[in-house]
């Protein structure tokens, strides 16, 4: 039998949103002190992620946080002519005061704040949680930008991103904004089913990896939402059991794979060994295991 409307709708319920307001204000605060080795530099501070999004659950706790600098900035010269990257390489000057110089700056404000709870990981500091403050992950970034047009610093064209680097010094490029944009537009366009779908989705994911029938990690919330921003909008109906159904079958049957986009349009959805992309495998893994979990209820 299909999983009851009751269950869904008790999976589209929105996670903290209090105690994640708070730890985020509490964090941004740290972060812009006055205080800080980089006060005189151009920096925003900026929610990301699933809280950022309105799509946390429960299970889901950390408060994902970008200080990007903005004073610098790392680009993507691929689709410019010679003639364009010549132009470039002569209006730019390499920056003094680098990413490096910036997360090692960061680092030692939330050392001194948050003492051994802050973590250096792969690609973000993690702060533990502690008392009523969530679990968050600051990704210290600078801006990206993305030229598809250059003839001079005040006459070219490119999409803003932000960059950072991880662990093995390999850059990564996203697009928080655009995601987070994109996402809202969906949600209205689907008369506001996407968040609450993208919240029984992601709370499936969780259900699957504690009954050992996916593996954990395959299936970042990230994605989840990805996949979802690619669903027709007449697939979300009028209740959540429909819309589970609708989803399902869109992939399995009609959905055109290697055309799907991530939320922020910047990058395809599914390809294998890409940072920014998820493995189709690992997609397929994830919709076909929500179908036992649908059927075997």
């Amino acid at each position: 039998m299909p999983i009851p409307e009751s269950q869904l709708e008790t999976w589209s319920h929105q996670g903290s949103i209090t105690q994640s307001s708070n730890t985020y204000n509490a964090i941004k605060s740290v972060l812009e002190a006055s205080t800080t080795p980089y006060a005189g530099k151009n920096f925003k501070v900026f929610l990301q992620g699933s809280y950022g999004n309105d799509t946390n659950i429960y299970a889901e706790s950390d408060v994902d946080i970008v200080i990007r600098l903005d004073d610098c900035f790392h680009s993507d010269l691929e689709s410019l002519s010679d003639d364009e990257k010549s132009a470039y390489k002569q209006a730019f000057s390499d920056a003094t005061y680098t990413h490096t110089d910036f997360k090692r700056d960061v680092l030692s404000v939330l050392e001194d704040q948050y003492g051994s709870a802050v973590k250096t990981g792969d690609k973000a500091i993690a702060i533990d949680a502690s008392g009523s403050r969530r679990k968050s992950d600051v990704i210290v970034a600078t801006q990206f930008r993305r030229y598809f047009k250059f003839r001079s610093a005040s006459d070219s064209e490119y999409v803003e991103g932000i960059c950072f680097f991880n662990a093995a010094g390999e850059r990564i490029a996203n697009y928080p904004k655009q995601h987070s944009a994109n996402l809202t537009a969906k949600h209205q366009a689907s008369s506001k089913w996407l968040k609450p779908m993208a919240r029984v989705f992601k709370n499936m994911r969780s259900r699957l990896v504690e009954g050992g029938l996916i593996d954990a990690g395959i299936a970042p919330s990230y994605y989840i939402e990805g996949l979802l921003y690619n669903v027709p909008n007449e697939k979300f109906t009028t209740s959540y059991q429909d819309c589970v159904a609708n989803i399902l079958n869109w992939y399995r049957q009609d959905a055109a794979k290697t055309d799907l986009v991530c939320a922020n349009e910047q990058y395809y959805l599914l390809r294998d060994g890409y940072h920014t992309c998820w493995s189709q495998t690992d997609c397929d893994a994830l919709v076909e295991a929500a179908v036992d979990l649908w059927n075997q209820w």
